[in-house]
């Protein structure tokens, strides 16, 4: 999420009527409504705390790490509590007031949501936001233990008071954290140590310039912190063995000297040998060895075993607790999420017999974590994997080659190769006949793919069967409205089962925009084009002297009416003229408030393209709207040139 600008204000402190405001140093920042707004909270507050300190503000002598560190967490649990439970976009403003005749100076933190109807909830008493946010996503069970802080019990033993105050369209919770651990060294106050804080860049730094921690410094809040920052870390990936990968490198060399993390095979059985995803050292050159040891012995938990720490064997066959040598403790825990068991971590610490009962219960604190990143990222790949089958259902795997023609395609689905709207496709036909076809469906995902996966084989099949291109697109519009009133009815009987609750979005149109063509190649050269264009972007026609048309008339978009009578227009595709062919995902690119197209943009970049063979038209033309804005484009992309030779 880059750098949080620091904003100052004149803000109204809480608890003060309307129309009395304070003047004080001030921060605002809006932050977006998803589970990575906790974490951009709590780097904003550490960068205010910061800029007043250099500053030399009176009340920010009164800044210490214990500061920090609780502004840390109540901001992340009101920021978390307001992004779960409204779902809106928030509000995050940070004040600091002076200290007055009748109370010392505080910073006070207010989280704004625009879901004022929303209650602020805390109704489980070892239940904090962010499990909340897990139990919400179907990460945990409503009856599992809660995994992420303590909620509004954590605000309210922290700060000196805290309440809500509700506005039009708006919900705000405070809290006010008094600053009375006064220094009277201001420049002690502002060290590196204190501003930069525990962030994700310090907890993955490389391990050569870090000394394992003193055990009494994780009794406290230096845990909360670390376990709220490793959740932000573990939370975003997507990928199990980055998952693994990232737990090492938190765990050593902060609570431990070494350690390995084992994964299960997702379809293993009973007898199935975990997998060694990740082996970590304090010191890089003993992690082969390390590595060797223990692939010779896969850890294997009992069943009976819980989620608790289990004494294990050094590797190499040393027993722990007091040796010749020196003491040394190797712990394992299972990992598991949804009550199955995903993996197991080992991990080792020299110099002690035992390891203290603070550290192996944080220690399986983090390991729960570990098990809901595992989980979520298995989901991911399963997601992933049946999108990607879909995809190969649902568009052709080769597209035909046309005598006389050449073709290029580009297709670029916007969510990251997940099945989207657009579709393609280009066969053959009897008759010496060549079909291209260019469709964008109303919507993405799922229920896209229902229309995609309806409207390909068909146009197949009635192209095949011999109708001209308007009277199939006339069967494909009565079809597709064929199948919506079935689907309606079928979605009617849902809610009716369903005590007339409306369970679904029931009755939702499945109409989409369409080019569809048909090529015939000409005795003396080039190819006679018939095509129509349904609600689609009309395709242009570059001549080699740069002249640029269009190659259709608008019309009726496929699947609303049933009265429409679809037709087409014909024309010869000589040597060297050129076919562009797109989807909206080309022409509505934005920038701002602007549009790809705006002005004949389209046009214009094809003429530019005149001399360029099918695959320079459409290298060019991807760039360009690639290149029309800064943010990547957010909707399908498809686009199709044919090129007479």
């Amino acid at each position: 999420m880059g750098s949080i600008p620091l904003q100052r204000d004149i803000v109204q402190r809480p608890g003060i009527p309307a129309g009395r405001a304070d003047a004080r140093p001030a921060a605002h920042t809006s932050l977006p409504g998803n589970l990575l707004a906790p974490s951009a909270a709590r780097r904003f507050v550490r960068a205010a705390l910061g800029e007043w300190t250099g500053l030399g503000l009176p009340a920010a002598v009164g800044f210490s790490e214990r500061v920090a560190e609780d502004a840390e967490i109540v901001v992340s649990e009101l920021v978390t509590n307001a992004v779960v439970h409204a779902g809106t976009n928030v509000e995050l403003v940070a004040r600091l007031e002076e200290a007055a005749e009748d109370e010392v100076a505080a910073l006070v933190l207010e989280v704004s949501d625009h879901h004022p109807a929303r209650a602020v909830r805390s109704d489980r008493p070892e239940s904090g936001s962010a499990a909340d946010a897990a139990e919400g996503a179907g990460l945990v069970g409503p009856d599992e233990p809660a995994e992420y802080g303590r909620g509004l019990q954590l605000v309210g033993t922290l700060s000196e008071r805290w309440g809500i105050t509700y506005r039009t369209g708006l919900k705000t919770v405070w809290a006010r954290l008094p600053v009375d651990d006064w220094n009277p060294f201001p420049e002690a106050a502002a060290e590196p140590g204190f501003q930069q804080g525990l962030r994700a860049a310090e907890l993955l730094a490389p391990t050569a310039r870090r000394a394992l921690r003193d055990d009494a410094d994780w009794a406290g809040r230096g845990a909360l912190s670390f376990l709220a920052e490793a959740s932000d870390l573990l939370a975003g990936q997507l990928d199990e063995d980055i998952v693994a990968a990232l737990s090492g490198q938190l765990l050593v060399p902060r609570l431990a000297d070494w350690c390995a993390i084992w994964l299960e095979p997702e379809n293993g059985g009973p007898s199935a040998v975990p997998r060694l995803a990740s082996v970590w050292h304090r010191d890089e050159a003993e992690t082969g060895e390390l590595r060797t040891l223990l692939e010779q012995d896969p850890i294997r938990l009992p069943e009976r075993v819980g989620t608790g720490p289990v004494s294990m064997p050094w590797p190499g066959g040393e027993e722990g607790g007091e040796t010749e040598e020196r003491a040394v403790s190797a712990l394992a825990y299972r990992i598991t999420s949804g009550g199955r068991t995903l993996g197991a971590v080992l991990l080792g610490r020299e110099g002690l017999a035992r390891v203290p009962d603070e550290v192996t219960a944080l220690i399986e604190d983090f390991v729960r974590r570990v098990g809901l990143a595992v989980g979520a990222a298995r989901e991911y790949t399963r997601q992933a994997t049946i999108s990607r089958i879909l995809q190969r259902a649902l568009l052709p795997g080769k597209v035909a080659d046309i005598p006389g023609v050449s073709s290029s395609l580009v297709y670029e689905p916007s969510d990251d190769g997940v099945v989207g709207g657009d579709f393609y496709d280009i066969f053959p036909c009897p008759g010496d006949r060549w079909c291209f076809v260019l469709g964008d469906v109303q919507g993405s995902g799922p229920e896209a793919a229902v229309v995609t996966g309806l409207a390909r084989p068909w146009l197949r099949l009635l192209a095949r069967e011999g109708f001209g291109v308007g009277e199939v697109l006339d069967r494909l519009n009565r079809l597709l409205l064929d199948d919506a009133m079935e689907a309606a009815e079928a979605a009617a009987l849902m809610v009716a089962a369903a005590g007339g609750q409306q369970t679904a979005d029931t009755g939702q149109s499945r109409f989409l925009s369409l080019l569809y063509g048909e090529l015939v190649p000409l005795p003396g050269g080039g190819v006679r084009c018939t095509l129509a264009s349904a609600g689609h972007p009309l395709p242009l026609l570059l001549r080699p002297d740069g002249e640029v048309r269009p190659a259709a008339e608008p019309q009726m978009l496929l699947g609303i009416f049933d009265d429409v009578a679809y037709e087409s227009q014909s024309f010869e595709l000589a040597p060297g003229d050129s076919l562009l062919c797109v989807t909206d995902g080309v022409t509505e690119r934005r920038c701002g408030t602007l549009m790809f197209d705006d002005g004949d943009g389209l046009a214009q970049a094809l003429a530019g393209c005149t001399g360029l063979s099918a695959d320079g038209i459409a290298d060019r033309i991807k760039r360009a709207v690639h290149e029309f804005a800064e943010r990547p484009p957010d909707d399908d992309l498809a686009l199709l040139v044919l090129q007479a030779g």
